[in-house]
């Protein structure tokens, strides 16, 4: 389980003053749950994510996973995580199979384990044509299903996603998907940020929006969805974040009464 209690993170700026990038956010994610967080860019997302994975020291308040503070016990906690951005990074001149067999060393699987577990990740995600080529020559979606494996070799019962399927074709989007589907059935807690409301839609329950640093609005998405009396996600988030209004109109209006003086 994710617990996210009042957490806030404030950076310095070059001026002397200072920006709230994240501010007094709270929320929780149970375990078989997929829990989509949303926001425009610069919203504060990936700032959030970063300090619920313990990659990033929170200015105040705290992240529990599992019970056990990320600020307290950093490594220990970090574990039981794993996390995937979009542009998490590979060595190129490995092989996945060897990325893979390193990291289960790093996470001290036995020999054995490791190659069960490998095995089964390069299986389940589709690797096996591409498991002795060089990380640096894959395309997007055969690095980005290496970076899947990695995050998930020692099992964690969390996992923390940004943008997992960002760049990806059809199939690999779809691949990636079906995947995180599986990993909440097996009882595993899932925060996703992504742009792609669809995905959302197709996965989550309950979403958190963030906006200017603030979660503005928590919950069930039919919820959502009931409380701005949008039947689309994508309307309801315009709504939401108050962005709603088109910017056209004023050009419009304006080539109205340009056309009408002619």
């Amino acid at each position: 389980m994710i617990e996210v209690d009042g957490l806030t993170k404030v950076f310095p700026n070059p001026d002397g003053t200072e920006k709230v990038a994240v501010n007094c956010i709270s929320f929780a994610v149970r375990p078989g749950e997929i829990y989509g967080l949303l926001g425009p860019n610069g919203a504060g997302k990936t700032t959030t994510l970063r300090m619920v994975s313990g990659l990033l020291r929170p200015t105040a308040g705290r992240v529990r996973i599992q019970g056990e503070d990320v600020t307290d016990r950093p490594e220990a906690v970090k574990r039981r995580i794993g996390y995937l951005t979009a542009n998490t990074g590979l060595y190129a001149r490995l092989s996945p199979g060897e990325l893979l067999d390193y990291f289960a060393t790093l996470y001290g699987l036995p020999p054995d384990a490791a190659r069960r577990r490998i095995s089964q990740l390069v299986d389940w995600l589709g690797m096996r044509d591409f498991l002795s080529l060089r990380c640096g020559a894959l395309s997007t979606g055969q690095k980005q299903r290496t970076s899947i494996a990695r995050a998930l070799i020692a099992d964690p019962p969390v996992l923390i996603l940004d943008e997992p399927t960002l760049g990806l074709d059809v199939l690999s989007n779809r691949l990636i998907l079906d995947f995180i589907r599986v990993q909440a059935a097996a009882g595993k807690a899932v925060l996703l940020s992504t742009h792609a409301l669809d995905e959302i839609e197709k996965l989550c329950r309950r979403v958190g929006l963030i906006h200017n640093g603030r979660l503005i609005a928590e919950g069930e998405l039919t919820e959502l969805k009931r409380q701005t009396g949008r039947e689309r996600l994508s309307d309801a988030f315009l709504d939401l974040v108050g962005a709603s209004q088109t910017t056209l109109s004023a050009p419009l209006d304006a080539a109205a009464g340009a056309g009408g003086t002619a």
